[in-house]
């Protein structure tokens, strides 16, 4: 008499990675299919930038993700207002709520890092020189475990208190970080909810705030570094 063999469903993961660099994105896809096999099935979706991660995102064929790898730095989408990874995982919250969000950057700024904690809230967020393999591999079993995820430098930051200073809030952080990397002005409402105006008034006042009503950006940012309000 021939036993009958009993075969395990394997448990379907739908993932999605979104990175503008494919030899990052076949490392994902190759040490993610190395855990638990036996277990997981893995379907993946890929993009190369904010436009097709977009365009994946918002298929109505696409079926909800329960993964999703987001660069955070990639080439933008205008017109429909997509400029980062950033953007993209607020897409996936609001299309798709149950999909794990892990965002990868080479940001190492504290400001940033807090910002991103603050307003997306990932499942994980990994600054891109603490990755390994392995590390790959423990932060998606936690992740699949419903916990949250923070590689060791983000942990580190986020650890830190960014100094609090009077008549300072967090836009105004905001806006110095963005000039302390080289973003225009008239660009920074691409990345802050609030008006060209504003965040031209905000100057003037952090210029008044500082003693340096007659500055340029460049004194205004060296003074916020003196205050240690960005590094």
């Amino acid at each position: 008499m021939i036993e009958d063999i009993k075969v395990e469903r394997l448990i379907k993961k739908n993932i999605l990675i979104v990175d503008d660099h494919p030899f990052i994105i076949d490392g994902y896809k190759n040490a993610i299919t190395r855990y638990k096999p036996n277990l997981y099935e893995y379907s993946f979706s890929q993009g190369k930038d904010c436009k097709t991660g977009y365009t994946i995102i918002t298929d109505p064929d696409t079926l909800p993700f329960d993964v999703a790898f987001l660069d955070i730095s990639m080439p933008v989408y205008e017109e429909e207002g997509i400029y980062s990874g950033e953007d993209l995982a607020k897409l996936i919250m609001e299309l798709m709520p149950d999909c794990k969000i892990i965002l990868l950057t080479m940001f190492n700024e504290l400001l940033k890092i807090k910002n991103i904690i603050d307003t997306i809230n990932p499942s994980g967020l990994v600054i891109k020189s603490d990755l390994t393999f392995d590390e790959l591999l423990f932060g998606f079993d936690i992740i699949l475990k419903d916990e949250i995820y923070y590689s060791h430098s983000v942990i580190k930051m986020a650890n830190q208190d960014i100094t609090d200073v009077e008549g300072i809030d967090q836009f105004d952080k905001l806006i110095l970080f963005h000039i302390s990397k080289g973003t225009k002005t008239k660009d920074i409402p691409q990345y802050i909810p609030i008006s060209l105006q504003a965040i031209e008034r905000r100057k003037v006042n952090l210029k008044e705030l500082f003693k340096i009503e007659d500055g340029s950006d460049i004194d205004l940012i060296q003074e916020a570094k003196v205050r240690g309000i960005i590094f």
